[in-house]
């Protein structure tokens, strides 16, 4: 199982977006693009999700940057824990940067069963 953010568990997490195919998304999460800046104990690693998917690197379609840690990372993208993520941006863990639309459209969107499914399997296989 590779440790998360690693390039591995990209590699990985590649992997199975390419297996799950089409993730049947909602526009609010089709169109949507967030840079993610993430700390952590290995230093600072830059993911997007763009288009409902999680990439390694900065999209150039991203209007929004989010900083935040490994863990709140985990709790909201992977758990899709939506508490988790309002106490993290109310305390700070969450910093945004640009257009606050996009974080609002997150927010209200509706993953897909395919994507919730998706990111279930990138949750397992995650060390």
């Amino acid at each position: 199982m590779p440790a998360f953010l690693t390039d591995d568990w990209f590699a990985n997490v590649e992997k199975l977006t390419n297996e799950a195919g089409d993730l049947n998304l909602p526009p609010s999460l089709a169109n949507l693009a967030l840079n993610l800046v993430v700390t952590g104990t290995e230093g600072t690693t830059e993911l997007a999700l763009d288009s409902g998917k999680i990439v390694k690197g900065s999209s150039a379609n991203a209007k929004t940057t989010l900083n935040l840690d490994a863990d709140t990372l985990r709790k909201v993208f992977l758990e899709f824990d939506m508490a988790a993520a309002m106490q993290a941006f109310m305390t700070g863990k969450i910093k945004v940067q640009g257009d606050m639309s996009q974080l609002m459209a997150l927010q209200t969107a509706k993953p897909s069963q395919e994507q919730k499914d998706l990111f279930k399997k990138v949750l397992e296989q995650t060390a």
